[in-house]
């Protein structure tokens, strides 16, 4: 019989690789969580017309990438492809948004896009992201961004940059957009690109196609058409990051992704990715609430790519999945003889009561092969306890990553639990 394999275009995380993808997504939340964001868990699935009003219609995201299907009630439903539009929905439908502003919340979790699969694109992919809602702040879009670069280098990333551009107010893109139009009527276009123009010019700058490029060239620039109001935001916007020690470059053709962007908008751009060195990114999106039926206030958040984020970090050498794993538990227990065995289950048992992470080998191994699983287990210490360890009452302590040994009373259990505690 055959084996059932993942569908294509998932990215799925195993031993020891998953580590690593742990590691990842807890650091990003991490820096989330100290900058005073909480949870949010969404839902996988969402009516389909929140993703069509809150993502933009003329985006590739809605019109070619979507997962949506009828359920059994014949309701359109839509497998979430990004995390903005499900957090302003929630923020709407909990009234969190009449409370304390602004609302701060992160999440992250599986999403989905119907793509075609390479490296760093997958149809099944992993985010962390942030929101921040009410207000229109400089303050908060610098504190956005210094979340994500605070990260990225709590990684030990280095080989990255920020990309950071304003796509101004209703006022400055209504300036730009009837010079845009007028420019792009002048091009020779397919009737397809010509459509996606008509509901949103801009994005004709995100297509990736070289003789559209081409043409976009001397297309006129939003960042040009900002009022005085616009200008002077995203000037201190610099100025915030400039004094926080971020690093950025002003990139006047970005427009990211997706509609519902306005004001500041960033990206963070990985050198070492090929084709998909986008690792994250986002923006402020003033209307978007309104236009999901809430009130109207302003906007700002990131998604981050855990997966990418992953492939940057083996990309630079910071992890390296063949070599020993990151540390999963506290000490990893090996029992040589069947009384030192109940011994050792006890000791285990005693640990994870005190919070301390412990593991232990099981069977009949014999040493060397115990010593390899309590290698392979990333653990931090190792011990071997056996007849002569029970009856001495004293064992030895090896530090996994040195070498080094140490002896350590074990007569009780509280013994070692407080010498593992103070290592």
């Amino acid at each position: 019989m055959a084996k059932i394999q993942a569908p294509k275009g998932v990215s799925e995380y195993f031993p020891p690789r998953s580590t690593y993808f742990e590691k990842v997504r807890e650091t990003l939340i991490g820096a989330a969580k100290n900058a005073g964001y909480s949870m949010m868990e969404l839902p996988v699935f969402e009516d389909t017309e929140l993703f069509i009003r809150g993502v933009g219609e003329s985006t590739d995201v809605v019109s070619k990438e979507m997962y949506t299907f009828e359920d059994r009630g014949g309701r359109s439903i839509t497998l979430r492809p990004e995390g903005t539009a499900g957090v302003m929905r929630s923020v709407i439908e909990h009234n969190l948004d009449k409370g304390q502003l602004p609302v701060k919340v992160w999440y992250s979790g599986a999403f989905f896009r119907a793509e075609r699969p390479q490296q760093g694109r997958y149809r099944q992919f992993y985010q962390v992201g942030i929101e921040a809602i009410g207000g229109s702040y400089p303050e908060i879009d610098a504190e956005v961004i210094a979340v994500a670069w605070r990260s990225f280098k709590t990684l030990g990333l280095t080989n990255f940059h920020l990309d950071i551009t304003s796509l101004g107010d209703a006022e400055s893109r209504s300036r730009h957009r009837v010079d845009l139009v007028k420019f792009l009527s002048g091009l020779n276009l397919d009737e397809a690109t010509a459509r996606r123009a008509e509901i949103n010019p801009l994005r004709l700058f995100d297509d990736k196609r070289a003789e559209i490029i081409e043409s976009m060239k001397s297309a006129p620039l939003l960042l040009d058409y900002l009022n005085n109001e616009s200008l002077a935001h995203f000037q201190k916007v610099q100025e915030l990051l400039t004094n926080f020690g971020v690093e950025f470059r002003i990139n006047p053709r970005m427009v990211r992704g997706l509609d519902y962007y306005t004001g500041t908008t960033f990206e963070f751009v990985h050198d070492g990715l090929g084709a998909q060195s986008g690792i994250g990114g986002g923006g402020r999106y003033d209307g978007l609430m309104s236009d999901l039926g809430g009130a109207d206030l302003s906007g700002i958040g990131f998604g981050i790519g855990v997966d990418r984020v992953l492939l940057a970090a083996e990309a630079e050498g910071i992890f390296v999945t063949d070599e020993r794993p990151i540390e999963s538990v506290k000490l990893f227990a090996i029992a040589m003889g069947v009384e030192a065995k109940s011994y050792v289950a006890g000791l285990v048992n005693a640990l994870r009561d005190e919070g301390i992470s412990a593991d232990m080998a099981y069977g009949d191994r014999a040493l060397k092969g115990s010593m390899k699983a309590a290698d392979k287990s990333g653990a931090r210490f190792s011990i071997v306890i056996g007849a002569d360890e029970l009856a001495s009452g004293q064992a030895q302590l090896k530090d996994m990553q040195s070498g080094q040994m140490q002896s350590i009373t074990i007569a009780r259990y509280s013994d070692v639990t407080q010498k593992i505690r103070s290592l």
